[in-house]
């Protein structure tokens, strides 16, 4: 009552002085309007925004349960081996935040580290022992490697049930192979028996988990790498959207991107689709980190992705931003695979 009794005094208080003074009445009408509006615009700027950190969090809280659940119903511990050659620093730091990850949602990791001189021989032998390892579920070989390592043939020697990057030449030809006249449901990444690399399977999530409608959607792909390229737009493909992959080589791009629903840009150049590509209402995932040139920042540059951020959210009815998008979406999916990767190796014994 004490408390009611002060707030209706502080009220009387506020009437009695916009009375006596007219003019404190205008300026705060002006402050409610001026704030109101700046509050609105801002809201409507972020309410199109993807944020792939929500998104991953829900993820990984969501693969605690799952773990749970493997591990009290069939005993099994999904287990990743990640192996680091050399000493740079963001290779480290990007093992680290997938340790850290592991460790938050119950998946055992383990780590392998080797100086920059081992040879190659040595590390396809360590692969070939994990691969043998019923603890090790998957098995992640961080890049780059030295020079004097043949990537390719290192990666290939991982075992494509345990190619959680989804990169191996067998897990990327059942992604290829559609099955149309076999008779199989819809396409879902949470039933698929292979792994499927991490970034384009999160761009996929990103869009699920946005409320987007994939199928019968006109879809662009800007960039053709074996590691985001290719891989998204056969996603995209079993999702039933029509996909053009384009590139460097693309004539008149610009005609290209302005008649996709979906746009996924994957070409590594800094802000290199313009707002005026994008067609109103379609829905932006820029997969693309680039560092530019800031004088205005502290570390004298920023991140910036292959879409121009401030000319394309304007246009698009959704887009990830960079950073905050589509990046915590690849440790999330490559958690995810390897959960999977255990499920379907304990089930497998049984």
């Amino acid at each position: 009552d004490v408390i009611k009794c002060m707030i209706r005094s502080i009220i009387k208080l506020i009437i009695i002085s916009l009375l006596i003074h007219p003019s404190l009445s205008f300026k705060l009408t002006k402050f409610i309007q001026f704030n109101s509006r700046s509050y609105h615009k801002k809201k409507f700027r972020m309410s199109n925004y993807i944020n792939g950190n929500v998104i991953a969090a829900q993820i990984r809280v969501e693969l605690t349960e799952k773990v749970k659940e493997i591990k009290e119903t069939l005993g099994v511990t999904p287990g990743l081996a990640v192996i680091l050659v050399g000493e740079r620093r963001d290779s480290a730091t990007y093992v680290r935040s997938k340790k850290k990850a592991c460790a938050e949602i119950g998946i055992a990791s383990i780590g392998i580290d080797y100086p920059a001189t081992v040879s190659q021989a040595e590390l396809i032998a360590k692969i070939e022992e994990l691969n043998a390892d019923p603890q090790v579920h998957g098995i992640l070989v961080q890049l780059p490697l030295p020079g004097h390592i043949d990537e390719n043939e290192v990666l290939f020697k991982i075992s494509p049930s345990k190619d959680v990057d989804g990169l191996h030449p067998l897990n990327v030809a059942q992604l290829a192979n559609t099955k149309t006249h076999g008779g199989r449901g819809p396409f879902s990444l949470a039933t698929v028996d292979f792994h499927v690399s991490c970034t384009p399977q999160g761009c996929i999530e990103l869009l699920d988990r946005s409320g987007v409608v994939i199928e019968g959607k006109e879809a662009v792909v800007i960039g053709r790498s074996n590691i985001v390229g290719i891989p998204v737009a056969l996603l995209l493909m079993q999702r039933n959207a029509t996909v053009t992959i384009a590139h460097s080589r693309t004539k008149d791009i610009e005609a290209v991107v302005k008649k996709a629903d979906i746009v996924v840009a994957a070409v590594g150049r800094a802000e290199f689709v313009k707002g005026s590509w994008i067609k109103p209402g379609a829905v932006v995932i820029d997969v693309g980190i680039n560092s530019v040139d800031d004088a205005t920042d502290k570390r004298g540059y920023r991140l910036v992705g292959d879409v121009n951020f401030d000319e394309c959210k304007q246009v698009a009815s959704l887009i990830t931003p960079v950073p905050g998008g589509v990046g915590p979406m690849t440790i999330a999916m490559l958690l995810q695979n390897t959960v999977n990767g255990a499920k379907r190796a304990a089930l497998a014994k049984k």
